[in-house]
């Protein structure tokens, strides 16, 4: 079955989406394994970022519609709604203008926070190594869907005093879903963006180290024009021979790496180091 992880930040601009898109593509490219992402974000700016065009087909609003009016949903209908980024070999379930709409359809919902777990069944996340759930910024229903139907989280944070300042609530969040709804959920770790050669920068990081050094991750995500180039070509950042590349392709070997050895530990005979 595939790893769920949800990407998220109640802060917008921290490079969430352009880490979403460029970790699954240098999961995918670099090292062979198959993604699906989910734009669960009603900017649809990774829809975006995949080139998404509308299509009769239907997006996560449809699902998310479906499932808190009728409770089941088949794996065929999910599957309907799967398309695929030639260029990348990413698979993606795309959002649409709609979606802003789903905190409404969600309110009178029969266990409402689990409505995405409900759509990322067995039957479809066993398809896939990984998924990746692009979440928006915000603390809402969305997000709380997302951390429910995750096995871990990771948090982009930009390497700035307000970014970090707001990763408090977020934590909380964390500890709260992990202790009622969803008591599987790893934080996978933190993941330090749009860093620069700056004092700012360097302070940033030496509080995040401080603060959260067990989960950060040691790769650093720099600042760099290029971010917008790849949003603006739809081209994978690993696909460059740049800093910016090399970094996102070294992020997913740490990432798998993690999960490799998460996994063990979990299968590691109780009383055992």
């Amino acid at each position: 079955m595939g790893n769920i992880i949800a990407i998220c930040n109640q802060k917008g601009g921290v490079a969430k989406t352009t880490t979403a898109f460029n970790l699954g593509a240098a999961l995918a490219l670099n090292k062979g394994k198959k993604v699906l992402l989910i734009d669960a974000d009603p900017q649809a700016n990774l829809s975006e970022y995949l080139r998404f065009e509308e299509d009769p087909l239907p997006t996560l609003s449809y699902l998310i519609a479906d499932v808190a009016q009728n409770t089941l949903i088949s794996a065929e209908t999910v599957g309907r709604c799967i398309r695929h980024h030639k260029m990348t070999g990413l698979y993606y379930i795309p959002a649409a203008i709609d979606l802003a709409n789903a905190e409404t359809i969600m309110a009178t919902a029969l266990s409402r926070e689990t409505i995405l777990k409900r759509i990322l069944m067995p039957e479809i996340t066993k398809d896939f190594d990984y998924i990746l759930i692009d979440c928006l910024p915000s603390l809402g229903s969305l997000l709380i869907n997302a951390l429910t139907a995750a096995d871990n989280m990771i948090i982009p944070v930009q390497t700035q005093k307000f970014s970090i300042d707001g990763l408090n609530a977020l934590y909380s969040l964390y500890l709260q879903i992990r202790s009622t709804i969803n008591p599987a959920l790893h934080l996978t770790g933190i993941l330090a963006t749009m860093a620069d050669h700056t004092v700012v920068t360097r302070t940033a990081l030496q509080t995040l180290s401080a603060d959260y050094g067990e989960v950060l991750f040691r790769t650093v995500i720099h600042k760099s024009v290029d971010a917008a180039k790849s949003s603006e070509s739809g081209i994978a950042l690993c696909t460059y021979r740049n800093r910016l590349g090399e970094e996102y392709i070294a992020l997913a070997d740490e990432l798998d790496a993690l999960l490799v050895q998460q996994q063990e530990l979990k299968l590691s005979p109780v009383g055992t180091n």
